[in-house]
């Protein structure tokens, strides 16, 4: 299936990108998400709109994800979690725990889909995860798990 992608995704393609998918990944995943749309001859004067845009955008935006990613790297933040005996958490650390202690150690605001945790976060202590700022800028954040009292 032959599909124009309206925003990026990971391991497909960036917007305006023309992609070819399997039918059931682009039918059922990828277009009801409003993530890429069917490719016509009339939809493929559109992608070069979708182009200028991003390029416009991503000249813009390198700049400000590496300022940002700086100022994530000098940010110490720690997360109070409910924990039992040895420092095993009850559940496990998310996108959106870290999203909500970077916000509260006066970070900046972050996209919960733009956060990797590489292996489940279960307890107490310190854990790496990594923030993708921009196709080009990543950034590694330290959190410190900690037992909430």
């Amino acid at each position: 299936m032959k599909l124009i992608l309206t925003r990026d995704v990971p391991g497909v393609g960036a917007p305006g990108d023309i992609v070819e998918v399997r039918d059931g990944y682009g039918r059922n995943f990828l277009v009801p998400r409003g993530d890429a749309m069917l490719w016509t001859r009339g939809a493929e004067t559109q992608v070069s709109s979708i182009r200028r845009g991003r390029e416009v955008r991503e000249i813009a935006d390198r700049g400000q994800a590496q300022a940002v990613a700086d100022g994530l790297a000098a940010l110490e933040v720690s997360l109070p979690t409910r924990a039992g005996q040895g420092g095993r958490l009850f559940g496990s650390v998310t996108a959106a725990d870290i999203v909500q202690a970077v916000q509260s150690a006066g970070g900046p605001v972050l996209d919960k889909r733009r956060i990797d945790i590489a292996s489940p976060i279960k307890t107490v202590g310190s854990h790496t995860v990594e923030v993708r700022l921009h196709p080009q800028v990543t950034v590694q954040l330290s959190i410190d798990v900690v037992a909430a009292s």
